[in-house]
């Protein structure tokens, strides 16, 4: 089965590393392009599936970059951008935008929208890695309704909750340290306190743990990080 090949053009490198990492993870190809001249040059050269796309690039905007597009292909776009105006959202939607996400974002809701657009233009190809329900004896997570069960019994978790608990199942007994699991979960670690990681851990042991005191799940491997153990 041959992977979706997502083009993102960004001109922070540090986000478009963690997009791009996200993507992979899900089992997307991805491309890089830091302005409109690198990414017009992708686009003739690879044709990819979907295109991410931050509005505020250097010289070429984004804006003008979906205009190109347009006149060329039906390729989905995603915009993304830093402006909360409605009247730009409205413009790159006007211009052929599919969709549009304002930053900050987490990495794992532009994953999401990928699925989502790729899905509703006929383009999708998901990843059964991905999307596989995850059973532990009496915990199951289903990242495709995004629920989780104990004991049989459905668990309410918040957004980052869940992408925590998701991410740490998926990589059984593998330790992380926070700034790691603020970069895997969180997607960006500047404006984050770490122990951020350390209330979710905590709140995710209250919820899944029979008992909270003595986690057997979340455990902490101590002057390191945290650990799900199967």
């Amino acid at each position: 089965m041959e992977k979706k090949t997502i083009l993102v053009v960004e001109d922070e490198p540090s986000i478009a590393e963690v997009v791009s990492l996200y993507l992979q993870r899900a089992e997307f190809r991805t491309l890089l392009a830091a302005d409109g001249p690198t990414a017009i040059r992708q686009l003739e050269k690879h044709f990819p599936d979907l295109v991410v796309l931050d509005i505020m690039l250097p010289g070429m905007d984004g804006m003008a970059l979906t205009r190109w597009i347009r006149e060329r292909s039906n390729v989905p776009i995603i915009m993304l951008t830093a402006r909360r105006e409605e009247a730009d959202r409205i413009a790159g939607l006007e211009l052929g935008a599919d969709d549009y996400v304002v930053k900050p974002f987490s990495p794992p809701e532009i994953v999401s929208r990928c699925r989502a657009v790729l899905r509703r233009t006929g383009r999708a190809e998901e990843s059964p890695e991905w999307q596989r329900t995850l059973t532990f004896t009496d915990l199951t997570i289903d990242p495709l309704t995004r629920t989780v069960t104990v004991s049989g019994q459905t668990v309410i978790l918040t957004a980052k909750e869940f992408d925590m608990l998701h991410f740490l199942t998926r990589h059984p007994r593998q330790v992380f340290t926070r700034d790691q699991l603020l970069q895997n979960v969180w997607g960006l670690t500047d404006y984050i306190d770490p122990g951020t990681v350390t209330v979710h851990v905590r709140r995710l042991r209250e919820k899944i743990e029979t008992d909270p005191s003595r986690p057997a799940r979340i455990l902490t491997v101590w002057g390191v990080g945290y650990k799900f153990e199967p």
